[in-house]
């Protein structure tokens, strides 16, 4: 295994493109940093005004991000024993306003959840969790005020100490009142390690069981509040020295105690983001590693894409470009540091990305390790499926229930030439996590398109396709009714069928009428999507149609 994906390094190395091919799977995600405003905010918000320019800012940057198919955000939320959320624990963090503990006015947080969830992109909560800032800056001081045990100083720096217990339980609340007060897709914990400049660790196998027992806490209690949110860390980039490779020096797991590999092997970490800042040698065996210790989690390697700027290293673009098609090849995500570097077309790579590498949207890796339960497909609409407007067509389905009674579903929209729309080929893909039952979107061409919708759960696990835009025997007959009656097709003279059956989306029975040209009264069914089977006396059933009952 590890030759064959060598040799897939190698080939990409002498021929850049070869993986440009969009896939249907594949985690591209940005950190945005907050820090300093240095990707953002740009501006302080002082006042209503100046609080909504900020919140174009950001709205600007999310769109950039959307355009490029960009699917997931990093966004730095614990700064440095600071917040850009209101929290009860640690004060405002001076980006927002130029004041340290000044509230913007807004929930920042909240505000970038609603807007990357209306493009279709994850939004991970970035927590910052050992370093607390300089000794006497505000977080800092009121965390040592408060747990004087549990801050140790280095410098003129401060850090939560890890061999102290009381470290892991802040951690772990700080990270569960996120998850139960926000709709956010994960938490992503960075710096969870030991400072490189923390001195006599002693000994290195309980380092790495301090370090191991925080991120078991909070995946622990992230799980019991949510476990679909995932948890994910930045690791060091070099996990540990390879067999043929150095990593001279500064690696994860005996640098830092940083067990990445282990927490993945454990199932205590979801999706790592491993800070791969290198390239040449120093890239690519290490990346070989990650994959080949991923324990069918998620990894996307972090790529330094601020070395493109001439002041901090000046790469040339195809140092970055072949990394990136590297990983693609090996079936891994990708994340770039920073936000503000790819925004602002750095080297040109914005333009690269927009036009070639990611040509297609592209679905996050379903957590199939934490659920796999298949939801319902959508239900054809046969009245308003396909509406054409010029050259926009409008795409309108109905939502089912899951088997238990979870409702909170995304869509996702294929669109291709053929028929049936292949919703296995990346390429087909035109819009992902929808939260509404119906698109509108310009038309790719003026050939006739045909277009699939299939449901997503907060896992990633994907229903059927629902084929759109041709009527066909398998297309699902919705039958009439009025809230109170409902009306049955003509009895087939052939079928000797005495009874229907009403069973839910989930094939519980609800209910039994004979089979005659007469409406069936269901005034005592509840609103919901129903399936209509006709019965005979050996038990034999044969799909009518469905039909949605709706009173309010």
């Amino acid at each position: 295994m590890r030759r064959t994906i060598m040799a897939i390094c190698l080939s990409v190395m002498t021929c850049s493109g070869m993986f440009a091919q969009s896939a249907k799977y594949e985690v591209r995600a940005v950190w945005l940093t907050t820090i300093g405003g240095i990707d953002w905010p740009r501006t302080h918000a002082r006042d209503a005004q100046s609080a909504e320019r900020q919140k174009q800012e950001l709205v600007r940057t999310l769109d950039r991000l959307q355009r490029a198919n960009i699917n997931t955000v990093l966004f730095q939320t614990r700064v440095r024993a600071t917040t850009v959320y209101p929290s009860d624990r640690e004060p405002w963090d001076v980006c927002m306003t130029g004041k340290p503990g000044m509230s913007p006015g807004y929930d920042p947080l909240a505000f970038i959840i609603e807007e990357c969830h209306k493009r279709g992109m994850e939004l991970h909560a970035w927590i910052v969790t050992i370093p607390v800032g300089k000794w006497n800056s505000p977080g800092c001081k009121r965390l040592r005020e408060r747990y004087p045990r549990m801050i140790k100083k280095i410098g003129d720096e401060g850090y939560m100490n890890p061999e102290v217990e009381q470290t892991g339980r802040y951690l772990s609340e700080i990270c569960s009142d996120i998850t139960r007060r926000y709709d956010v897709d994960g938490i992503h914990l960075d710096y969870i390690r030991y400072p490189e400049t923390w001195k006599n660790i002693g000994n290195r196998n309980q380092g790495r069981n301090n370090i191991t027992r925080i991120v078991r806490n909070i995946y622990q209690e992230v799980k019991r509040l949510k476990p679909w949110v995932k948890v994910s860390c930045s690791p060091i980039g070099k996990y540990s020295d390879l067999t043929r490779q150095s990593s001279k020096g500064w690696n994860a797991y005996h640098t830092v105690c940083q067990d990445a590999q282990q927490w993945l092997r454990e199932g205590i970490m979801d999706e790592l983001f491993p800070m791969m800042y290198f390239r040449g040698e120093h890239f690519y065996p290490f990346a070989v590693d990650w994959h080949e210790h991923s324990y069918g989690r998620i990894v996307a390697p972090g790529l330094g894409i601020w070395f493109l700027d001439r002041r901090e290293g000046n790469w040339p673009l195809m140092d970055i470009t072949r990394e990136m098609e590297v990983l693609r090849g090996m079936g891994m995500g990708y994340t770039f540091f920073r936000s503000k570097f790819f925004t602002d077309n750095t080297k040109g790579l914005y333009d690269y990305v927009y036009h070639q590498f990611n040509q297609h949207p592209a679905l996050v890796p379903p957590m199939t390790w934490q659920n796999r339960l298949i939801p319902l497909a959508p239900v054809y609409d046969t009245e308003n499926g396909v509406e054409y407007s010029g050259n926009t067509v409008t795409l309108n389905w109905l939502s089912v229930k899951r088997a238990d009674g979870d409702d909170y579903f995304m869509y996702n929209v294929y669109a291709s030439e053929h028929y049936p729309v292949d919703i296995t080929d990346g390429a087909n893909l035109v819009a992902t996590r929808l939260r509404e039952c119906s698109v509108t979107f310009t038309r790719r061409t003026d050939r006739d398109m045909y277009y699939a919708v299939t449901t997503m759960d907060r896992y990633g696990n994907e229903s059927r396709d629902t084929q759109m835009g041709k009527k066909t025997s398998s297309s699902p007959t919705l039958l009439r009714n009025d809230g109170r009656r409902l009306y049955l097709p003509p009895k087939p003279q052939e079928t000797d069928a005495n009874f229907i059956v009403i069973e839910s989306m989930s094939g519980v029975q609800m209910q039994r009428a004979y089979y005659n040209d007469r409406p069936v009264d269901i005034s005592s069914l509840p609103d919901g999507v129903y399936v209509v089977r006709s019965m005979n006396r050996k038990r034999v059933t044969h799909k009518i149609g469905q039909f949605i009952k709706k009173t309010r």
